[in-house]
């Protein structure tokens, strides 16, 4: 071959290696992109939701079922891509659209939906058959327009059957790992809600809470994460712990985002009681987004709260600093009396909640053959060499044997405990000094999986809003050797305007969240997308 052919065949070997870059080829889609960002380039035409949906099912399959193997879905909606397309199909014509429309929303594994994907709390015992109906808030999602992507995995049911459990372990799905350092914990037991938001495998999920499991697996994964006034959001239809605790609640990876989703699933439901007043409270959330949402604001610091871990006790004074900065009056140290008796009080009220909550749940599931909390203790010691194989069942134990919710000592229980949470508790701190909002570190650094002995938690400072049922949000604030650290802001009962608009401006002024990078422990190396493990 003479020279000209040598050249010429170079030439078009490299052509032929060359990525073909077409003037009408779409542009690549940022997984980490904002609710809003995605908004703009579906109403330019230059993204749908069926691209959308099936970055987002590729990015599952790259990071979560391999590569990292971050286990934070258990399943993905076998007909997104459907939906996907009937949403594009749709969103030519001219009514109004949700901030949500289009957009691949996950739901934790115990939100029910009446299709084909399961609802199980993570649990073996529940996947004989799909439930019969739509969750409250799903039906909410679906009406605007929301795509239901998959299930995220969680600590087996919600965290309630063993006192020594590994966060973000369920029988179904397998131990769900942090993003930023694989061998680190998500915390719970929205575990695979928050990996899976910070690993942008979805825009936005949907986690619950009964005390910690938003706000918790919120910080230690970097992210945002609203606890609701209890009420605000529908439960019917989820798997629940305590109907004087649960709610469900947004994860998102900004303020922004948090409170579209928060919009759109807010409201009264008649299968839900304690939404009576939601439409009263219930407003688009993201006006209060303002830039200035700190200044005037009378922020009172709970040290009760701090002083369990130095990296969250040095991100709350950093966290301190920057609010002052930007002209919010810091009242330090404020204290929320009462505090050290929530803990046996609540402990109480929980065991009797959940017996008779779980049965009530389990009688709307058609198709099961475990009707009742005894049932379900009787499955785990049948089939303990997978449900069982790490831990017990001491709290599903402990709860069968407990009084109903007639007995007197659980009434006195109940009635004691909300009055020191919430009248007495947050209410007489914010009162005392003219707050706005109670702020505290949420929790330490995540803490090393340990599926032998259970979780290392240092700190937090879920419990006075979750047993008042007040409302609180989870912000990234800082870092600690390459772990996110958060805050968590707390106040009176339907707050989550003032406490979205203190977070969105402190959100502003640092920026804290950074993409995570997937590495095999931290300062390690990073697990490339795709790989087998």
């Amino acid at each position: 071959m003479g020279r000209v052919s040598v050249c010429l065949a170079v030439l078009v070997t490299s052509l032929l290696a060359a990525p073909i870059i077409a003037a009408d080829r779409p542009a690549a889609i940022d997984s980490y992109a904002s609710v809003r960002q995605l908004q703009q380039q579906m109403a330019a035409g230059t993204l749908d939701s069926r691209r959308l949906t099936q970055q987002f099912i590729q990015r599952i399959h790259q990071l979560d079922q391999s590569g990292p193997t971050l286990r934070a879905v258990l399943e993905i909606n076998p007909d997104a891509m459907k939906l996907a397309a009937a949403l594009d199909a749709a969103r030519a014509g001219s009514a109004p659209r949700s901030p949500l429309y289009g957009i691949p929303v996950l739901l934790k594994d115990n939100i029910d939906t009446s299709d084909r994907m399961l609802t199980s709390a993570g649990s073996l015992a529940l996947v004989a058959a799909p439930a019969a109906r739509d969750a409250g808030l799903v039906e909410r999602l679906r009406k605007a327009g929301a795509l239901i992507l998959g299930k995220t995995n969680l600590s087996e049911w919600a965290n309630y059957r063993s006192s020594h459990a590994s966060s973000g372990w369920s029988g179904r799905g397998g131990q769900t790992r942090n993003p930023y350092a694989l061998d680190r914990n998500p915390c719970g037991s929205s575990a695979g809600s928050a990996a899976a938001v910070t690993a942008g495998l979805a825009t936005v999920a949907v986690g619950t809470e009964t005390d910690g499991s938003i706000t918790c697996p919120a910080s230690m994964n970097g992210i945002v994460g609203i606890k609701p006034t209890l009420g605000l959001v529908s439960r019917s239809g989820i798997v629940p712990i305590s109907h004087n605790q649960d709610t469900a609640g947004p994860m998102a990876r900004s303020v922004a985002d948090a409170a579209a989703l928060l919009t759109v699933i807010a409201g009264s439901d008649p299968r839900d009681p304690a939404t009576a007043q939601a439409n009263r409270h219930a407003t688009d959330y993201t006006r209060f987004l303002d830039p200035n949402g700190l200044r005037g604001k009378r922020i009172g610091v709970v040290r009760q709260l701090a002083g369990a871990d130095p990296n969250a006790d040095r991100v709350l004074n950093q966290a301190i600093a920057t609010m002052k900065a930007q002209g919010a009056i810091i009242v330090d140290p404020v204290s929320i009396p009462h505090l050290d008796e929530l803990g046996p009080l609540e402990a109480t009220v929980l065991l009797t909640d959940f017996k008779h909550d779980i049965n009530a749940y389990l009688a709307t599931r058609t198709g099961l053959k475990l009707n009742t909390l005894a049932d379900l203790i009787a499955f785990n010691d049948a089939h303990a060499d997978t449900e069982m194989r790490w831990f017990g069942q001491d709290l599903f134990r402990q709860a069968q044997a407990a009084p109903p919710p007639t007995d007197p000592k659980y009434l006195a229980a109940l009635a004691k405990v909300k009055q020191l949470a919430g009248p007495l508790g947050i209410d007489a701190a914010l009162k005392a000094q003219y707050l706005d909002a109670l702020l505290a570190p949420s929790v330490g650094p995540a803490f090393m999986t340990d599926l032998v002995d259970g979780d290392h938690v240092a700190g937090g400072a879920s419990q006075p809003a979750a047993v008042a049922g007040y409302p609180s949000i989870s912000v990234p604030a800082g870092w600690a050797h390459g772990l996110p650290v958060g805050i968590v802001l707390f106040g009176a009962k339907w707050s989550e305007p003032t406490l979205i608009s203190i977070a969105y401006g402190f959100e502003q002024h640092t920026h804290a969240w950074q993409p995570p990078k997937f590495l095999d422990t931290v300062d390690g190396r990073p697990v490339a997308a795709g790989t087998a493990r």
